[in-house]
């Protein structure tokens, strides 16, 4: 859904505005490759909160504790 949303976004400004989204398409795999770091960056810092909850939650897990259904 997200990229049909995109392509028809990138449409209407080739429709609109069709030198900026040539340089859109032509600038997006440098935008990518420098957002590349922060995903990285980002998926780290995710893994050691789970490693964090994980390891503040082993006791009760181990005591018999069950998650609650949401």
């Amino acid at each position: 859904m997200t990229s049909l949303l995109t392509l028809v976004g990138w449409l209407i400004l080739f429709v609109l505005c069709w030198p900026l989204a040539l340089l859109a398409i032509l600038l997006w795999p440098f935008v990518w490759l420098l957002s590349l770091p922060f995903r990285l960056v980002g998926i780290a810092v995710e893994a050691a909160f789970a490693w964090l909850r994980a390891v503040l939650f082993l006791p009760a897990r181990l005591l018999g504790e069950r998650p609650r259904k949401a």
